[in-house]
Formats: C-alpha cells, sequence, structure tokens
C-alpha cells in the first residue's frame, strides 16, 4: 500500500496488522484512479475523511496539494496508524485526529461541535463497512449538517453491487464508477452552484 501521485509518490504506508479485519483500506488502483477523476480539484482543498481507517484517502489527498484534512474513525488502533503515516509523510501537514462512531445518528452534529465554527469542506470522503448501509446514512448526515462548501464533492466508497441513489438533498450524482467489487459514487452539492468540472454527469 503506497501514495500513488504528488509529492510523496511511492511512499509505503503502514498496514493493518493481521487480523484486523475492521480495517479495509481503499486499494492503490482504485486510490489513483479516483485521484485522476478529481484532478486539480484536490490541490488547496479542506478535506474530511470520514471512517478513514489508515488515512490512505486524506493521505494521498495531501500528497497531491490538500491544504488541510481532518481524518475521523471510532478505531483507537486506525487513529494510532493514521498518525504514524501522518508522521512518515507529512510530519508538518495541517492535519487532525477524530475518534468518533460514525454510526450514531448524530455523529456529524457532534463532530460539528469539535470544529472551528463555519469550517466547510471542498471534499469528503467516506468509506465504511460495506454492505451495513452505513454510505447511504451518513451522505445524508453530511448533506444535512451542510459541510460541505458550494459545489464540494462528497465520494462514498461501498459494495459495486449496492444501489444509492441519484440525489441526497443539495447533492446530485455526478459520476459512478466499479472497479471490481468497490462502487465509487461521486456526489456534488449543488445547492448554490453551478458545476462546470469534468466529474458533473
Amino acid at each position: 500500500m503506497r501514495i500513488t501521485g504528488g509529492s510523496a509518490k511511492g511512499r509505503h504506508l503502514i498496514r493493518p496488522k493481521a487480523g484486523w479485519r475492521f480495517i479495509r483500506p481503499t486499494g492503490d488502483r482504485v486510490r489513483e484512479a479516483l485521484f485522476n477523476i478529481l484532478g486539480d480539484e484536490v490541490a488547496g482543498s479542506a478535506i474530511l475523511d470520514l471512517y478513514a481507517g489508515t488515512g490512505a484517502l486524506g493521505l494521498e489527498a495531501l500528497s497531491r496539494g490538500a491544504e488541510t484534512a481532518i481524518f475521523v474513525d471510532q478505531s483507537r488502533q486506525s487513529l494510532e496508524l493514521i498518525h504514524g503515516n501522518l508522521t512518515n509523510c507529512f510530519p508538518a501537514a495541517r492535519a487532525s485526529l477524530q475518534q468518533l462512531n460514525l454510526s450514531r445518528q448524530d455523529s456529524i452534529e457532534r463532530l460539528k461541535k469539535k470544529m472551528p465554527a463555519q469550517l466547510r469542506f471542498d471534499i469528503v470522503f467516506l468509506d465504511p463497512p460495506y454492505e451495513k448501509k452505513l454510505a447511504e446514512k451518513t451522505v445524508v448526515m453530511v448533506e444535512r449538517e451542510a459541510l460541505l462548501k458550494d459545489n464540494g464533492l462528497v465520494i462514498a466508497e461501498e459494495r459495486a453491487s449496492e444501489q444509492l441513489a441519484d440525489q441526497y438533498g443539495t447533492l446530485t450524482l455526478a459520476s459512478h464508477r466499479s472497479y471490481g467489487e468497490t462502487g465509487l459514487w461521486l456526489y456534488r452539492n449543488t445547492a448554490n452552484s453551478s458545476c462546470k468540472t469534468s466529474t458533473c454527469s
């Protein structure tokens, strides 16, 4: 498992220990394909990485020019992995870690209370355990709590055979890709913006 592009390209990440089945990192191939889709949108962006696991998605974003990243996971082991990967790859990065059970109905509301007032994100990644309806549930919470900037993106990862809706409030499906058993759903916040990028439908 490694960073696939940007300033830390090729840097190997600390992997979960054998038996840590609750951590399922997004594979290098899928990550590289996703960031090729995102292109220049990553540079200078504010990133929220939910169900962060090893932090691979947020770390990839930092390597490709993201300004700041917040990593959220309920597992202490995950947060320790992310801290180790940040230290190895970006010791001076503007990044923070939050321990939070994202399966709770009020989890995103609780997260907002821990963040600076008015902080909004350009890109929100979420990669929950597959087939537990957590991807859809979390997309709904992100939209409800207005975490995205105008024209911002939510990228939800779920098993490719699952079905997510085309619309969640102000979030409109811009792109849906499948890579083996992995599905990616990219939602654009269209509340107050005119979408003019390559990830628009």
